[in-house]
């Protein structure tokens, strides 16, 4: 891609997602310019990658066809995007706000609405993959939005992404992503069980899921987390505190669907307790660690 004035964007978030996500906009060709809370921050990933920084969201955010954010919980979103010094103030009509944050659905729609209210496009589209997946640019990233939008950002997301996906209106993205956590929260407790079983029951345990990933009972928590879980090593990414603020989310919005999730709300507890127990910041494999207490 040549460089132009066409390719201006700005990436709010340097967190351990959106940094290096915002690097990989930059060396594919965009003109990246970031916003990070911590000022540091910023400016090493402009040292790093080459871009530029901004010291407020509005200021990263002028001139850019598209605007990406990659921050916590719904509340940081609203502090980048309103307001003064907010994003939506400084974009032109046809430019595209991109949420790669995972936040409520609800908060999407209220962005989706309030974007319009400007011309601008919007699109919440939460990444699945983890620290690991957004540092090798393979990041799944399931989007809500229209059409349009999609066509104008979809170049750009691929830059990080390996498989990017429009799955409806606003808010799509928001529920395909707590459908994922709340696949992974029953897999890693099942895991978690099988592993202390079979130390329980004498069983040389990474033996006997050498065996067992060849078949049925195998998954990407298996293959990637059991030889750590066995080990105790729990610093492997995606921290215990976020996973309790996504299935928070996940399941608040299933008692307005009318979903009954009585496994996930099971494992959101089981959470807390590692929680209790001072893995705030442990991966989310060790529910393992609660079981061996």
């Amino acid at each position: 891609m040549s460089t132009n004035s066409n390719n201006k964007v700005a990436f709010i978030g340097l967190g351990v997602m959106g940094y290096p996500m915002a690097g990989y906009l930059q060396q594919k060709g965009y003109q990246v310019t970031v916003y990070n809370r911590t000022t540091a921050k910023a400016e090493k990933w402009a040292a790093q990658y080459g871009g530029s920084w901004a010291a407020t969201p509005n200021a990263a955010a002028q001139g850019a066809e598209l605007v990406f954010m990659c921050v916590g919980n719904d509340n940081d979103v609203r502090s980048v995007v309103y307001g003064e010094h907010g994003v939506l103030a400084a974009m032109q009509a046809g430019s595209v706000l991109i949420d790669h944050t995972t936040a409520s659905a609800e908060l999407a729609r209220e962005l989706a609405t309030a974007a319009a209210d400007k011309g601008v496009g919007f699109l919440d589209a939460p990444v699945s993959g983890g620290q690991a997946g957004a540092e090798y640019g393979v990041l799944t990233v399931m989007i809500g939005g229209e059409n349009a939008d999609m066509a104008k950002a979809e170049s750009a997301i691929m830059s990080f992404a390996r498989c990017a996906k429009l799955l409806g209106p606003a808010g799509s993205g928001q529920l395909a992503k707590m459908v994922n956590q709340i696949c992974i929260a029953g897999v890693v407790q099942g895991l978690a069980e099988a592993l202390n079983f079979a130390q329980n029951a004498g069983l040389d345990a990474a033996a006997v899921v050498e065996v067992i990933s060849q078949g049925a009972a195998s998954s990407w928590q298996m293959q990637n987390r059991s030889l750590t879980m066995l080990d105790g090593k729990y610093d492997f990414g995606f921290a215990v505190d976020w996973m309790r603020k996504d299935l928070g989310i996940a399941l608040s919005e299933a008692r307005e669907n009318g979903s009954h999730l009585p496994l996930t709300a099971l494992v959101d507890q089981f959470y807390s307790e590692v929680q209790q127990m001072g893995g705030n910041r442990w991966d989310t494999s060790s529910l393992l660690a609660r079981l061996k207490r």
